[in-house]
């Protein structure tokens, strides 16, 4: 019964990456590492796998990286406005390592986005200007994260009702229930 619940849900994540302006494609990233609050930053939807493999990318330099180092269990939060529809999902970080991924994906990033990879000192630095930030060109920081659900918590507001559902995925078999909104 919960399942075209979750059929919705994951064609609207999909879509995310695919058509331009989707409410998805901005999403918030929550990760603690081992301090005892969250930090939450707007992260860009890169990539959705049939399977719902989640792709970020970011500068390896960041804090969420080193989060990720030390507690790989993320969240995010995505709404759809017009749908009005918010999901929350639970799931475990990954880094990519894959030397070959990395370099065909570096290849596909446009020029002038690069620069969010390049700069010489890391994000979150202090500077004095914002004019000021050097780039090197040798080199970049580069970084994938791929995101693997574990939990996505559905909320749809509606009337009469409002519907809420949680889907948990056990041996690459999601299971949903309702709960009360």
């Amino acid at each position: 019964m919960t399942g075209s619940f979750f059929e919705e849900l994951s064609i609207e994540i999909k879509k995310s990456v695919i058509e331009r302006g989707h409410p998805f494609r901005f999403i918030t990233m929550a990760t603690t590492g081992n301090e005892s609050i969250a930090r939450l930053r707007t992260v860009v939807l890169r990539e959705v796998t049939e399977n719902l493999r989640l792709t970020i990318y970011t500068d390896g330099r960041t804090q969420k990286i080193n989060h990720i180092h030390v507690n790989n269990q993320v969240s995010l939060l995505l709404y759809h406005p017009d749908k009005m529809m918010q999901l929350k999902v639970e799931g475990i970080a990954e880094i990519v390592t894959n030397t070959e991924r990395l370099k065909s994906t570096w290849q596909n990033i446009q020029p002038n986005s690069r620069k969010d990879y390049i700069t010489e000192t890391s994000p979150g630095t202090a500077i004095k200007n914002p004019d000021h930030v050097e780039y090197v060109e040798d080199k970049n920081h580069f970084t994938i994260i791929d995101i693997f659900p574990t939990k996505i918590e559905y909320l749809k507001l509606k009337r009469p009702n409002h519907i809420r559902a949680l889907f948990t995925k056990t041996d690459d078999i999601w299971k949903g229930e309702f709960l009360v909104p």
